[in-house]
């Protein structure tokens, strides 16, 4: 008799593990999905997800095929100096989508995030819960109040997937021929700005 229950480890349970986070974060989003939840639809043991992927970032790396480590990235993010996080993110984010392959990727990504609800919130929550949010911050370090450091995130995120838009879906000049460092030079202020609150700003 076939033994019945959760699938046994083998060569198309990393594939399989993959389909069903896809599912997963297609139908709930990014926020309501857990690992748990992931495994029970693939119908495996949680702790195999563990084994292939180093936590929900990662995972739903893979799902998207992103070209880098969310969880390298968000672990760099944090530890940039409070007076630079501004230019770190932007640096990040035009070093990881500027190349080839990146800008094919984003064009596929930003296809998918205009015409199917589906496919828009599981990475907006990825991009407000896990990047934008996190490293919004005091000048002094500590923590925002979490609608407050939502806020700011989404803030920075409309400015940088803006130029994204414009200069790799868009085409628009002259943001298609700026060079990277003059993109830098130009948002990192104002992502400083968006992600990290003054002295003066919390006074008013």
């Amino acid at each position: 008799m076939s033994p019945r229950g959760r699938r046994p480890a083998g060569a198309d349970t990393r594939g399989s593990i993959v389909e069903a986070a896809r599912a997963e974060f297609a139908s709930v989003g990014y926020a309501a999905a857990s690992l748990r939840s992931i495994a029970r639809r693939a119908g495996v043991d949680p702790a195999l997800v563990h084994h292939y992927f180093d936590g929900k970032p990662a995972l739903f790396g893979e799902v998207m095929i992103l070209p880098f480590s969310p969880a390298a990235l968000l672990a760099q993010l944090r530890s940039a100096p409070t007076d630079q996080i501004g230019q770190t993110l932007a640096r990040n984010f035009f070093t990881l989508w500027d190349g080839p392959e990146g800008r094919v990727r984003l064009r596929a990504i930003f296809a998918s995030v205009l015409t199917h609800e589906e496919a828009a919130r599981p990475i907006r929550e990825f991009l407000t819960d896990e990047v934008f949010t996190q490293v919004a911050t005091r000048a002094d370090g500590s923590a925002l109040p979490l609608a407050e450091a939502k806020f700011r995130g989404g803030l920075a995120a409309g400015q940088l997937i803006g130029v994204a838009i414009l200069r790799y879906v868009a085409g628009y000049e002259p943001l298609v021929s700026a060079s990277v460092e003059d993109l830098i030079a130009a948002l990192a202020p104002v992502l400083q700005g968006h992600l990290v609150v003054t002295r003066s700003d919390d006074a008013a």
